[in-house]
């Protein structure tokens, strides 16, 4: 018998040995599985953030990422028209980040608010309720922990603040509010009590020269997205963008990303050298535990050679031994991978400011086939000397020591 069946019934001569040589195996494993998705999982939760909504460029002020900054757009409205025209572009809107409150029974609730342009919006999902439309200038959507926090349904007036004055405690400007939909913000951190008004109510509430009383606003905005109709051709229509706005920041996603992944480099390098030290630890568990075993069984090798067991019979056998090591270890070990990647993720996205829809660990077919494969590849190295030792055997000399 040679092979995993030899393996295994080598392996079943020490029970408690060889589950021990499997649990470090499988701690190894999961180690290097939960690197692998750490490598690139992030930036690939990202991407996906970014393109969930189907558009593929941000344009902000010049020299600031979507939000990175407080800096908005002047005349917005003008740049989504010459987009909109543009017969290459699908789509075109507007976004508008700033702080609002909003009154409860005895103080203010400070609120995050995002003014949006419900035709062409990327920023949530709606979860109940019903949609802004395109000049509602008297509805409000809110997250779940905003309408926890002012004690807010679907249908409720709030009352809506801007303008605050921190000295005087006094707002430029308030607004009765209908309560439209429950949403979910894409780019919300875990609790972020964040609300959305059209963008011309947005513009008007925090424009210290706009029209609390109606009257025209600075068309401002934090950034603007634009939908192309080819995705193919975005990196093309986004270059053309640049030449046409030079004052302003044009950025496809896949710019956004590698920006993204510029600021985490110390992630990958963290998971290649952990990675790393698993597939060492791995290696060493398996050929320690191969090695005793030989030495132990040398007798019984030479034997098996004096009556005419090929060496190659021989080193199948070792190595089927250590083939049957690394597959046990290794399931246990996505299994055990997969559990720690999850506890790993809600420690690692409970940072403050980051997306709670980033993820840390993503699961990607190729990439645990990677890990596969480094974990099959570390297991034949680690089979190969004692594999050596045990063809290697002098037989006369061996059955001489082992004599009684």
């Amino acid at each position: 018998m040679t092979g995993l069946g030899a393996g295994w019934r080598n392996l079943r001569r020490h029970p408690l040995r060889s589950a021990l040589s499997i649990a470090g195996i499988a701690v190894a494993s999961a180690m290097l599985l939960d690197m692998v998705l750490l490598s690139g999982g992030i930036e690939r939760s990202f991407e996906r953030l970014l393109l969930g909504r189907g558009f593929q460029i941000r344009i902000s002020p010049k020299g600031t990422l979507p939000f990175d900054t407080e800096a908005t757009l002047s005349n917005a409205d003008r740049v989504v028209a010459a987009l909109r025209a543009d017969p290459d572009v699908a789509q075109a809107g507007g976004m508008l980040g700033a702080s609002l409150y909003a009154r409860t029974r005895d103080s203010l609730a400070t609120l995050f608010g995002y003014g949006v342009d419900p035709a062409a919006q990327s920023l949530y999902t709606l979860l109940r309720g019903r949609d802004l439309t395109a000049g509602d200038t008297t509805g409000i959507l809110l997250s779940e922990p905003a309408a926890r926090a002012i004690h807010a349904a679907l249908g409720d007036t709030v009352r809506i603040a801007g303008r605050l004055d921190p000295q005087m405690a006094h707002a430029g400007v308030n607004r009765p509010l209908a309560v439209r939909g429950i949403v979910r913000w894409l780019y919300d951190y875990r609790g972020q009590r964040s609300v959305g008004l059209t963008l011309l109510l947005m513009q008007r509430i925090t424009d210290p020269a706009g029209g609390a009383a109606g009257g025209a606003a600075e068309a401002r905005a934090s950034a603007i997205v634009v939908r192309v109709r080819d995705g193919a051709s975005v990196p093309a229509v986004a270059a053309r963008l640049r030449a046409r706005f030079p004052r302003l920041e044009v950025n496809s996603v896949a710019q956004l990303v590698e920006e993204f992944r510029g600021r985490l480099t110390y992630f990958r390098q963290l998971a290649y050298i952990l990675g790393a030290i698993s597939l060492l630890v791995a290696v060493l568990l398996i050929g320690t535990l191969l090695t005793i075993t030989v030495n132990e069984r040398l007798g019984e090798i030479a034997t098996l050679r004096a009556i005419g067991v090929s060496r190659a019979h021989v080193v199948r056998q070792v190595l089927g031994e250590g083939a049957t090591l690394t597959l046990l270890g290794g399931a246990l070990g996505v299994l055990l991978g997969v559990v720690t990647a999850h506890y790993l993720d809600g420690i690692l996205t409970s940072f403050p400011g980051l997306p709670a829809a980033i993820s840390f660990f993503v699961p990607e077919p190729h990439a645990l086939a990677r890990a596969g494969i480094a974990l099959v590849l570390a297991g034949s190295l680690a089979g190969l000397y004692p594999a050596w030792l045990a063809a290697a055997a002098p037989i006369a000399a061996t059955l001489r020591a082992e004599a009684p």
